[in-house]
């Protein structure tokens, strides 16, 4: 169940819950519930639940980047544990995925505009 909370111009979910890792097996799965959402509405998804992504992962994220893109919406990460944020940035991600905040904690925004 994917849980939605209004934040300004952006509606925060969180991870759906019970999904620690977000690897292959659960990743078509988090597509498929989220992509409707980010073809209709800015979303940040709230990952602080998720310990582990691999490739099957990373890829998903980067469909939903994709989609929210396409259709003129913003998608974006909170709230990510640094393993994962090394991971992504271990790929050459970082650059692209990776926004460092004002705060001590590491956060990564996909962020798209729609221009």
């Amino acid at each position: 169940m994917i849980r939605i909370r209004s934040a300004g111009s952006s509606n925060k979910i969180e991870a759906p819950e019970g999904l620690t890792e977000l690897v292959r097996g659960n990743d078509h799965s988090l597509v498929a519930e989220l992509e409707p959402l980010v073809r209709k509405q800015d979303i940040t998804l709230d990952l602080h639940s998720v310990g582990r992504i691999d490739a099957a992962g990373i890829a998903a994220l980067i469909s939903l980047y994709g989609c929210a893109r396409e259709t003129g919406h913003n998608f974006s990460l909170c709230n990510v544990p640094s393993r994962v944020a090394n991971i992504l940035a271990l790929v050459g991600l970082d650059g692209v995925l990776l926004s460092h905040g004002a705060d001590s904690s590491r956060e990564i925004c996909l962020e798209t505009s729609a221009a």
